[in-house]
Order: C-alpha cells, then sequence, then structure tokens
C-alpha cells in the first residue's frame, strides 16, 4: 500500500510535516536514479534509431513523437537512455539546498519528531550538482550557457546536444547564484552568462523595449515570450547579486516587451505571432511570465508593472486553475493537466503570498499525480493518467516547488528571495 493510500486524508496531519514527508520522498527517488531519468522530448536518445543504417528527419520525427506522445512509457522498448538534464539538475541543486535549509531545521521544530523524514545530509548533494552544470555547459560560446543533453529534431532543424537555450541557462545561472552560499566562484562563472544572452543570443531593444532569442536557429519570424521573461529574471537575478544597473535595465526592457503584449484577458500567448505555434495561452508558460515579474517587484520594489502583473495572476489563478487546485492546460481546455503546470502554479502563488491556494494544488498533485511515495506522473488525461516519471518535467520541478513552499510558508527565513516573505521588497543576499 503507498502512502497516499495509507493517509486517508490530511486534514489531521500538521501540512509542514506532511508535506517534508512528501519532498524528502521526492528528492530521495531522484537522488536514488543520481538524478538521471527519462526527459519529455527525448525519443533522439533510442538506442535503436541510432543503430538504424539511415539517417532521416521524417523517421526521427516518427520516433521522437511517438515516445513523446503515447499513453503509456514506450521508452524502455526503444531503448532510450537516461540521462540527467541540464535545468532539471539546476532545480535539484537549488531543491537540495532549500531542503538542508527547512527540513534539517524544521524535522526538530514541528511537533517534536517527524518520522519518515531520513537523515539525509541534503547540502553536501548540491555542489556535485553545481559542479556538473559547469562541467556539462555548452562549448563555443561568450559565456556560461547550456541546453538540453539530447538530440531534439524539429521540422526545420536539428537541435544538437547541448545546444544552449535561454530557459535552461537561467535556472542554472539562479542555482549557482544560491550555490554562492557554499562557494562564491558559483556566482562568478553564472556572471558570464551575461555575455552570451546579450551577445550570442541577440538582445536588442525594439520600440516598446527588448527581444533576444530563445536558442540558436530560432525561427526569426517567431518570438517566444516566456523564454523572454525568463531572460529577464535571468538579469534580475544578477543584479540582485552584483548589483548592477545595466543588468536590471535588460530585464526591465525584456519585461517591457513582454506586458506590451499581454492580451485584454490578462494572459500570453506563447509566441508573437499567436498563429506561429500550435500553444495557445497555456497553463505553465503563463506561469514563468507572472514569476519573472514577481521577481522584479521583490527584487526593486518598483510598482512598474503592477497593473500588468495584477491582471495577470487574476487570469492565471481564475481561468488557468480550479478551485480545487487542478491546473487546466490552457484558457480553454481543462486536460490534459500536467505536473508541470501544478508545480508552477505552487510556485506562483506562494511568491504571491497566496499559501492556502499553494496548499491547495499540492494537495490536487499529490492525490491526483502520485504514487504517494515522492513519485510524481506526468499527465492527468479526461479519461486515463499518463503515469509516466519523467525525470525534470515530474520530479524536479516538484521538488523545486515543495521546497520553495516550504521556505516561504514555515523555513526558518529563508526562500528564493532570501527573506521570510516574498512581499519584502528588501534587496536579498545571495
Amino acid at each position: 500500500m503507498s502512502r497516499s493510500e495509507s493517509r486517508p486524508s490530511t486534514v489531521n496531519v500538521d501540512p509542514a510535516v506532511d508535506i517534508q514527508h512528501t519532498l524528502a520522498d521526492t528528492l530521495a527517488y531522484a537522488r536514488q536514479r543520481e538524478y538521471a531519468g527519462w526527459d519529455y522530448v527525448d525519443g533522439m536518445s533510442s538506442r535503436l534509431l541510432q543503430a538504424l543504417p539511415v539517417e532521416s528527419k521524417w523517421l526521427n520525427l516518427a520516433v521522437q513523437e511517438t515516445v513523446k506522445r503515447a499513453p503509456i512509457n514506450l521508452r524502455p522498448l526503444f531503448l532510450v537512455e537516461q540521462r540527467r538534464n541540464f535545468k532539471g539538475t539546476a532545480l535539484f541543486a537549488m531543491a537540495n539546498l532549500t531542503a538542508a535549509d527547512v527540513i534539517d531545521h524544521q524535522s526538530q521544530n514541528i511537533n517534536g519528531d517527524t518520522p519518515g523524514l531520513k537523515p539525509v545530509d541534503y547540502r553536501n548533494e548540491v555542489r556535485p550538482l553545481l559542479d556538473w552544470l559547469i562541467d556539462n555547459q555548452s562549448n563555443g560560446f561568450s559565456g556560461f550557457c547550456g541546453g538540453h543533453q539530447h538530440t531534439i529534431q524539429g521540422l526545420h532543424h536539428q537541435g544538437p546536444i547541448n545546444d544552449p537555450d535561454l530557459v535552461s541557462t537561467s535556472y542554472a545561472v539562479r542555482a549557482l547564484l544560491r550555490g554562492a552560499t557554499l562557494d562564491c566562484e558559483y556566482a562568478k562563472v553564472a556572471r558570464t552568462a551575461v555575455e552570451w544572452a546579450v551577445d550570442d543570443m541577440e538582445y536588442r531593444e525594439v520600440d516598446a523595449g527588448a527581444k533576444i532569442t530563445y536558442y540558436p536557429k530560432h525561427p526569426d519570424d517567431a518570438y517566444t515570450l516566456n523564454a523572454g521573461a525568463i531572460a529577464a529574471r535571468m538579469f534580475i537575478d544578477l543584479y540582485a547579486y552584483f548589483d548592477d544597473e545595466s543588468l536590471l535595465r535588460y530585464g526591465e526592457e525584456l519585461l517591457r516587451y513582454i506586458a506590451s503584449e499581454q492580451t485584454s484577458i490578462g494572459g500570453w500567448y506563447y509566441r508573437v505571432p499567436a498563429d506561429s505555434s500550435h500553444l495557445s495561452m497555456d497553463n505553465h508558460h503563463n506561469g514563468f511570465i507572472i514569476e519573472a515579474f514577481q521577481r522584479h517587484r521583490d527584487v526593486t520594489g518598483s510598482s512598474m508593472f503592477t497593473s500588468t502583473y495584477e491582471r495577470a495572476l487574476e487570469f492565471y489563478r481564475t481561468t488557468l486553475f480550479d478551485a480545487s487546485g487542478a491546473p487546466h492546460w490552457d484558457e480553454t481546455s481543462e486536460y490534459p493537466r500536467d505536473i508541470h503546470a501544478a508545480a508552477q502554479g505552487i510556485l506562483v502563488f506562494t511568491y504571491a503570498g497566496e499559501f492556502d491556494f499553494a496548499r491547495q494544488i499540492i494537495r490536487w498533485a499529490c492525490q491526483n499525480l502520485s504514487d504517494g511515495d515522492g513519485r510524481f506522473f506526468f499527465r492527468q488525461h479526461r479519461f486515463y493518467t499518463k503515469r509516466i516519471t519523467l525525470m525534470r518535467w515530474c520530479q524536479a520541478w516538484m521538488a523545486y516547488a515543495l521546497s520553495e513552499y516550504l521556505a516561504a510558508r514555515y523555513g526558518p527565513g529563508v526562500n528564493q528571495f532570501g527573506r521570510t516573505h516574498p512581499s519584502d521588497a528588501t534587496r536579498p543576499e545571495f
């Protein structure tokens, strides 16, 4: 019997203890596998595909999309290799570091003993993960950067292994800045990502603000909004550490353009123009954008984007989530309900100080997309659930989200902003 089955209700369980159990189990699942596993678009890592004597874009796409979209996990049949993911490694590093600051303290302070929380040196897990990010960064670029550890086949081009992108790099930068509490050299490495982003990813000013390229060979007839927001947040994170006003300006100009593309209902399309992607105003990508505006608010104390943020948060809360905490897919579809969307919702509402709703999303995810022992599943469709565990998409995101919630809600004055409550606008010290 799984833990979720043995706990018919969490009503009478101290929520901090219950979430600590879940976080500890989630990290244990990853730690036992050395943080390696399957990923979302990893079908090109199939040893069967690689053994074929032909190279065909259409065959690559067929295998990649079949593996990605199948209702059951076909990766073992296709001999898809399990690897570490660059962004996932960054998320695990931050989750472990936060766990060290929260669980090690709270296990002795909440209701006495907390059975089931195994004595783990979470801080000892962090440095090898950060070092792995540095060792596995992309080479031949102007500064620190990284990407997926597998090839991705697109319609127009093939993305090679470790092709750097803004999203993967930005989370790695965030992890390195957090890791500066262990060794300030990590922050120095993170600082070099600015040269990569500005020069190699073509940071450029436009009438409404600034744009930046998501990844090499990104189509030049479309702009990916959430990637620009995540890049803006990276610049703001670096500004918070180095106190360099030019970094803040880079971030603010990117956010100004994104604010200009907000729709009348408060959300953002995945790309501009909207018809350049099959995605609409999907859940977790809108969450990324909102989090970037939250980070700007909390680091600077500025009201520059208050109207944009408040409209976006209302849209996110009322259109992209049920009152039960269940995430919707986008502004028109409830299904599929994705674990990544749940994790991002936990983060956004935690940083908004809406802890009750963040807790509601945690409860929904644990009841609907978890085995109750720290293993999370990919997606819930209307009539079936994809009980597939992807190390980055499921485990890393939920570990990170749970750790941030615990830090902000119950922790000893520690969260991503370096303080107890995210509405405190004083500048953090990493």
